[in-house]
């Protein structure tokens, strides 16, 4: 049933990463339910992986059960969808512009699952995962007996970049959702799409393997006054204000470091980049150098938008 010794390099956006000693690709719940069972049955702790694309696997790879729940199917209703958490983002934007349904262009060319995006609140240009959220369906795998609940949207406790699911993480596998959507036209939602991807394309290091935003952005709330007068120039709406990491960074005098085979982008610095077979360990040195230089120029505390497998 499980793949052991699974080089999870394979899967990672970054291509980093060490070996799984299992791996299971679950196609609906029933196999989710069965791969938690045999887990618990031989001691091996489960680790949830979505599309690995925002997250670090340590260089010596993970002694448990990665399990990637791998659900995919899209059901239209009017103006909702429902989307299984294994479909890729990107392949769910072709349906809703298919379908003249507006709502996702900001996540034109984000890596990654829907599941992913639903766990994270992923987000861009002002809009988030929670603004179309109608429910989710998860797995509730801490219980003694595994059991499948619903969350309405106020019960999933979206945050900046996060919900309740990221804040207990292994508790809750997200397997499908329901998305509220509106009705638009297929000329624009096509041209607004094009748009985010052209930014992304100028503006992201895309040439490099990399997980995207390290650093969350910081919210201006969270910055004393007399700092917060240096920024006025750089605030942007992410949904609130916020100084961008990458500028923070960059004024750090970071961009273009590196250690090992890992660099902080020059063209974007809030992206660590592997260039030359990057270990885990060296994009780590980076992330701590960085907080490390911003906390030292700024007295600003980044935090990783990215996790980790330990």
């Amino acid at each position: 049933m499980f793949e052991e010794n699974f080089p999870l390099k394979q899967i990672s956006h970054y291509k980093i990463g060490g070996n799984a000693r299992y791996f299971f690709k679950a196609k609906n719940t029933e196999e989710i339910g069965k791969a938690v069972l045999k887990a618990r049955k031989i001691k091996a702790p489960v680790f949830i992986l979505a599309g690995a694309s925002n997250i670090l696997i340590n260089d010596e790879g993970f002694d448990g059960l990665i399990l990637k729940p791998d659900i995919r199917f899209i059901e239209k209703n009017d103006d909702l969808i429902k989307v299984g958490a294994g479909v890729p983002i990107n392949q769910l934007l072709d349906e809703l512009a298919s379908h003249n349904l507006s709502g996702l262009e900001w996540a034109a060319g984000i890596p990654g699952t829907i599941g992913g995006a639903i766990y994270g609140n992923a987000g861009a240009f002002g809009k988030e995962m929670k603004n179309i959220v109608e429910s989710v369906i998860v797995f509730d795998i801490s219980r003694k007996i595994p059991k499948i609940i619903k969350r309405k949207n106020n019960e999933c406790d979206f945050n900046y970049r996060s919900s309740v699911f990221k804040q207990n993480p292994g508790k809750e596998i997200i397997i499908e959702a329901v998305l509220k959507l509106e009705n638009g036209n297929s000329q624009h939602i096509g041209e607004e799409i094009n748009r985010n991807l052209n930014y992304r394309f100028h503006k992201h290091p895309l040439e490099y393997p990399s997980l995207g935003s390290t650093f969350n952005n910081v919210p201006l709330a969270e910055i004393d006054n007399d700092v917060a007068v240096n920024f006025e120039r750089t605030i942007k709406a992410d949904p609130f204000p916020v100084v961008p990491a990458a500028y923070l960074i960059a004024e750090a005098g970071l961009k273009g470091v590196s250690f090992g085979g890992a660099m902080i982008s020059p063209k974007h610095p809030n992206f660590i980049v592997n260039i030359l077979d990057a270990t885990a360990e060296d994009v780590k040195n980076l992330i701590q150098l960085a907080k490390n230089e911003v906390k030292n120029k700024f007295n600003i505390q980044l935090k990783e938008e990215i996790e980790y497998l330990v």
